[in-house]
């Protein structure tokens, strides 16, 4: 029962805050929901006002701004009288939609409660990433939760990327993320400057409602279709990647100048006479890190100084905000987004050598075994003493370079350290039981107009990991301090894999005969044991990406759960706070406590921590989801002249719709889609990965070799479609030219040998019989086979022309593909050779007719010369100068015609052999 009101408007608890925000400050939006929750029913927006105290005209105004925000985000729902009641009361969930490219999709609550199925009709209007209110309406057959569309909250994004199609003076874009099925009608007044099949911006208009046809207008033309790096504008625009600096951003990084000023080094401990050093990739331009470590009596002290980009960044300033709302610089192939700019990330920031830069530092103390014994951290100024790479590290410390050793003799033993106080660094990271995965990471090599010239695997030396166990080190002296003193900060979160996913896991492994342990819990121990059982077995791929594939994915929040992956109760990102909003978070939790010795007064606040966490693990999505398209369509484009080769392949992914190959040396996955294999019906198995034949019992995992042939590539889709190829290295029954994938297509279990024979008479002869003569017997099929094959009479066309003069129909026959077509599919031109026509019947001109491709799916009869005798000879698979020799006749193992084809065939073959 609501409680009595009061006449006096209430006390907000939030006053103060509100007051510094606006100069007229009104109801904080807690003491709002207050006031509606206590009225027990709706409220209309002057009850709102009178219950508030709100009289004047500026705060009426303000409060109508702030209930449409609070609506916005999810806090208060105006029903259909106008009324406004708390989403909480109405049994709303608020959420946001992830969209499939079938159609449907799902609706992801803010709770974190189990999603909601949106079926395709719930999906008109919506978008993939609309922010909306969704309600429960009820459970399908599997048992989701089927959901409903309420109201649009905020649009994931007001612009779409896509291709323009113009007919009639209106365009249609067709949006360039398969996430979003929706054709945009882009009327005349809306096509600006685009021409047709062109890459266009298009900003969407408001509905009339959600069931209205999504309309737009264009308002930026991207350039043509196929043009070089335009897959890197798409992918930008398509996820909505921050690429544009506002004017005040660049003023804000513009006033810092080059260097550090003197006044900007006083309190900060010096480091310039340490030789610190920083390792990187040969393309590196911006430079977070440096390492220094000395020998002690008990073991190592390593110092890991970062870039101090809090310095610079300030707290809701201009660079601060474009920081958050980008959350993370995205790395394309030679191309990055940076999450500063430039004069900031490449310069005043970035720790370039013999440069004075200011930085934080974490010194540690490292014991003998690797334990982290001890650790502070320091507001510091540094001069990087050299600039080296991975490549030139591992030359001079695990290949013994001499000349490079020379080279860098003055720093040599320094390197040598580090390299001692990482390998007890390892050693502990292997005892305690971190998991570690063997994956291989590629590069992208360009040629002219920025053409994939090829991929090349990089090569992860002891360098790379000498890096990594260093910043590992500080990542945890970072997270450890800020737990110590209880400052709110975002902490790298890697979960324990969730109970459903571990017992999927144990399922699998028991199929191939391990076991996991740990019981309900195991450990990350536990899993490695499974890696190392499984190091040695040619099912290692298979096993460890299914290990992989059990992991949760690692987050941003506030929380204290740990790394599972890593086997830490303590991590936190700091090292990279250049092109990392959560990094920069850590490092202002560490600067106010060592400014301030406690964590009182911290600009934010856990809530703060939450939703940051929220939206910097969006970014990284967002940023990785990008980075994946530009790569898939630069791989596609990179295989669009190679249709029809053959290529050795390792299968990397089995679904229910195919399999994934990823050809070998060549690092590019396509798929084998399930339709195009054997003549048989494939079962999927999800617990152990795997495709199963009903019939033939032809089983494809993880980790199996397979020989593929690329059939299409589709850029737009940026897929590239397989087909098996079998063991004699030919396509398995090719579906036609063109590169199109048959339903047919598979590779065959049996061999030649083991095939059972097929019935002889009309339906055909053994294999490896010789071709019977079908008249007179004059000639042997052996003699027949070895003339070699006559080009068509040119009176015919290649179908439907007027048989010649004393001619009747001949039968053909499909067959299954020659042993001989290798590289390529059968040419739809290569035809029968037909018996040579009287001199007297032979025109004196040829005749030329157009040429109409043959049907695929009927069985047509031909036309054959009377009085002479008539050979069936089946054409090679090879066309023109290439077919030499016809082989042997067999025809094909599943007739694809229908039933009442086969009726009137055999009616036509009884007909025939009366006559």
């Amino acid at each position: 029962m609501p409680r009595k009101r009061s006449n006096r408007p209430p006390v907000d608890p939030n006053f103060e805050r509100e007051a510094k925000k606006y100069d007229n400050p009104i109801a904080s939006r807690e003491l709002i929901l207050e006031s509606v929750v206590e009225a027990g029913n709706p409220l209309e927006f002057e009850e709102i006002a009178e219950r508030l105290g709100i009289t004047s005209e500026e705060q009426t105004e303000a409060l109508r701004r702030r209930l449409r925000a609070m609506e916005r985000d999810g806090q208060l729902l105006c029903n259909r009288r106008g009324a406004y009641l708390p989403v909480e009361q109405a049994d709303l969930l608020r959420g946001r939609v992830i969209g499939h490219p079938d159609g449907f999709g799902f609706l992801v609550p803010d709770d974190q409660s189990d999603d909601l199925f949106l079926s395709p009709r719930q999906m008109r209007g919506v978008l993939h990433g609309d922010r909306v209110l969704g309600r429960v309406m009820g459970v399908d057959h599997r048992g989701r939760r089927e959901g409903g569309i309420i109201e649009i909250l905020e649009r994931g994004s007001e612009q779409v990327v896509g291709r323009i199609r113009i007919e009639d003076g209106v365009g249609v874009v067709t949006p360039d993320n398969k996430r979003i099925t929706h054709d945009i009608l882009i009327p005349p007044d809306g096509l600006g400057a685009a021409g047709d099949d062109q890459i266009v911006v298009v900003r969407i208009r408001p509905q009339a409602s959600r069931k209205a046809r999504l309309r737009g207008e264009v308002v930026e033309v991207l350039g043509e279709h196929m043009a070089p790096g335009m897959e890197i504008d798409i992918a930008i625009r398509a996820h909505g990647l921050p690429f544009q600096w506002p004017d005040e951003v660049t003023a804000a990084a513009d006033r810092f100048g080059a260097e550090v000023p003197t006044t900007a080094r006083k309190g900060r401990l010096d480091l310039r006479k340490k030789p610190l050093v920083t390792i990187d990739g040969e393309d590196a331009r911006d430079f977070d890190d440096a390492l220094y470590c000395e020998e002690t009596d008990g073991g190592w002290r390593l110092w890991v100084a970062i870039a101090d980009v809090s310095h610079y960044v300030d707290r809701d300033g201009a660079l601060d905000k474009e920081a958050r709302n980008r959350g993370t610089s995205v790395y394309f192939p030679k191309q990055v987004i940076p999450m500063l700019p430039e004069v900031l990330s490449n310069g005043l920031c970035s720790l370039n050598p013999d440069v004075e830069r200011l930085c934080m530092v974490c010194e540690m103390e490292i014991g003998k075994r690797g334990a982290l014994r001890n650790f502070a951290f320091h507001e510091g100024v540094m001069r990087s003493h050299a600039r080296l790479t991975y490549t030139q590290v591992a030359a001079m410390l695990v290949d013994g370079d001499e000349t490079l050793r020379k080279q860098h003799a003055r720093l040599l033993p320094h390197l040598e350290r580090l390299h001692a106080v990482f390998k007890v660094l390892n050693a502990a990271r292997n005892r305690r039981g971190a998991i570690d995965f063997d994956s291989t990471e590629t590069r992208i090599e360009f040629g002219p107009e920025r053409k994939i010239e090829r991929i090349v695997p990089v090569e992860r030396t002891d360098a790379h990991r000498l890096v990594e166990e260093c910043m590992i080190a500080a990542n945890v002296s970072a997270a450890k301090f800020l737990k110590k003193h209880k400052v709110p900060a975002l902490y790298r979160i890697h979960d324990q894999p969730p109970p459903q996913k571990i017992d999927d896991l144990r399922d699998f492994l028991s199929g191939v005969g391990l076991t996991l342990g740990g019981g309900d819990e195991p450990t990350p121990s536990d899993y490695s044991a499974v890696l190392r059982a499984a190091a040695d077995r040619p099912d290692k791929q298979l096993i460890q990406t299914v290990v992989l594939r059990s992991l949760s994915q690692a987050v941003y929040g506030p929380g204290l759960s740990g790394h599972f992956g890593l086997a830490l109760n303590d991590y936190a990102h700091f090292t990279s706070p250049i092109r990392r909003y959560p990094d920069l978070l850590v490092h202002r939790g560490i600067r106010h406590v060592l400014r301030t010795g406690k964590a009182a007064g911290f600009a934010y606040s856990h809530s703060d921590m939450e939703s940051l966490g929220e939206h910097c693990s969006m970014a990284e999505r967002r940023a990785d989801d990008a980075t994946r398209d530009a790569i898939a369509w630069l791989k596609a484009e990179y295989m669009e002249d190679k249709v029809g080769d053959v290529f050795d392949g390792v299968v990397s992914g089995v679904t229910g719709f195919g399999l994934f190959v990823e050809i070998v040396d060549v690092f590019i996955d396509g798929l084998v889609h399930v339709t195009s294999l054997d003549n048989d019906f494939y079962h999927f198995d999800p617990i152990r990965h795997r495709l199963t034949g009903e019939r033939g019992g032809r089983t494809f995992r993880i980790g199996d070799r397979l020989k593929v042939q690329v059939t299409r590539v589709s850029l737009d889709d940026r897929k590239i479609d397989l087909r098996l190829v079998d063991e004699e290295g030919r396509a398995a029954e090719p579906g036609g030219s063109g590169g199109k994938p048959s339903r047919k297509t598979g590779t065959r279990r049996e061999s030649e040998e083991g095939r059972k024979p097929r019935r002889q008479g009309r339906r055909g002869r053994k294999p490896g019989s010789p071709a019977r003569d079908e008249s007179d017997g004059s000639k042997k099929g052996a003699e027949a086979r070895s003339q070699p094959p006559k080009a068509p009479d040119p009176v015919k066309s290649e179908a439907g022309s007027a048989p010649v003069s004393g001619t009747k129909p001949k039968p053909r026959r499909r067959r299954s593909p020659s042993p001989e077509a290798v590289d390529s599919p059968p040419s739809a031109a290569a035809t029968p050779a037909p018996a040579p026509t009287p001199a007297a019947t032979r025109p004196t001109e040829p005749v030329e007719s157009p040429p109409v491709p043959e049907p695929t799916r009927r069985r047509r009869r031909r036309v054959q010369p009377q009085g002479e005798v008539a050979m069936l000879i089946r054409p090679s698979s090879k066309s023109g100068a290439d077919a030499q020799e016809p082989p042997a006749e067999a025809p094909s193992e599943k007739d694809t015609s229908t039933e009442s084809d086969r009726r009137r065939s055999g009616r036509r073959r009884r007909r025939d052999s009366d006559s």
